[in-house]
């Protein structure tokens, strides 16, 4: 029985490792990030890759820098090691030493959008398709050959939330399908091709405020492809405000980019943006308070948000 140490962390990893779990092979190990602090207490949180080998009885190390205890890891006698959204780079002697290789499942189709936010840059890139790529791993970041590759469409409501949901489900299935190939020495991997290689970073956050100048359609995109985290947001009357959710508005509207130019029913309201077209509000978090509706808003007080206010700077 092959024997399969899994790396991971968040809750894209978990459908991956439970495929595995059900899989004939064995999960000897799995290692993901140290329990961190979470919420305004502050309190130590498990990764979720490490609630569910918990379940499982699997055993669980949590390095702080897995170029200082890789041995520990070489000690559980992989076969390969499977990771998915680890979050550190593995150190060569990790790479080099299990029979079948390390294999990692990436949340694009590489070559495109390397790097720890696939999701959300093929989002807020307006991409209609995106997809998993199984590919053996190197010393540099998400450019190993590839073994297999799976393309997952991007409807016009999906935000990061519901992608990322069908992604790692995809993600686990691929991966499933695939590995009896790899311990059968039947696949033949593709070399990435660099001059279509694309980078998609953590995001920081000056990337997550809106620039109402932006046409419509791209603002929607940055709305959904910062949904449900980070949130994207913008300022109005001198304060930051999150906006968790909007839809589009294709209506044409007369007014400066940013400006409040149709409030709905005391329900949402509608912001011209550079194409002159609009983005119709629903769910915003003013600044010091928690997550709402604009019809909660509203509600404490109609004139909150008046027509031709402006959002931004």
């Amino acid at each position: 029985m092959k024997r399969i140490v899994f790396m991971g962390t968040p809750d894209f990893s978990v459908p991956i490792l439970e495929a595995l779990i059900k899989t004939d092979y064995n999960v000897v190990l799995t290692v993901t990030q140290p329990d961190r602090p979470k919420g305004r207490k502050k309190v130590m949180t498990p990764p979720p890759v490490k609630k569910t080998a918990d379940e499982h009885q699997i055993p669980v190390l949590q390095p702080e820098k897995v170029r200082d205890e890789y041995k520990k890891i070489l000690a559980y006698e992989p076969d390969i090691i499977i990771t998915a959204a680890y979050g550190q780079i593995l150190p060569k002697e990790l790479l080099d030493t299990p029979e079948f290789g390390c294999v990692n499942v990436h949340a694009s189709l590489l070559p495109e959008l390397r790097g720890g936010a696939p999701i959300h840059h093929a989002i807020l890139q307006g991409k209609k398709e995106t997809g998993i790529t199984i590919m053996y791993m190197v010393e540099k970041l998400d450019a190993g050959d590839i073994i297999a590759k799976e393309t997952v469409p991007i409807a016009h409501s999906d935000h990061v939330g519901t992608l990322h949901d069908k992604l790692s489900i995809t993600g686990a299935q691929l991966l499933t399908r695939t590995l009896p190939a790899i311990f059968a020495e039947r696949v033949t991997p593709e070399k990435q091709d660099e001059t279509l290689a694309t980078f998609a970073s953590n995001i920081k956050r000056n990337q997550e405020k809106i620039d109402w100048q932006n046409a419509n359609d791209v603002i929607y995109n940055h709305i959904r492809g910062l949904y449900p985290w980070p949130v994207a947001y913008t300022t109005y009357k001198g304060d930051v405000m999150k906006l968790w959710w909007a839809e589009i508005d294709d209506h044409h509207y007369k007014g400066r980019p940013g400006e409040i130019v149709q409030i709905i029913d005391n329900e949402a309201f509608i912001v011209v943006c550079g194409n002159q077209k609009g983005i119709k509000v629903e769910e915003i978090q003013p600044a010091g308070k928690k997550r709402m509706t604009v019809k909660q808003y509203l509600q404490g007080s109609p004139d909150r948000i008046k027509k031709g206010d402006m959002m931004g700077d």
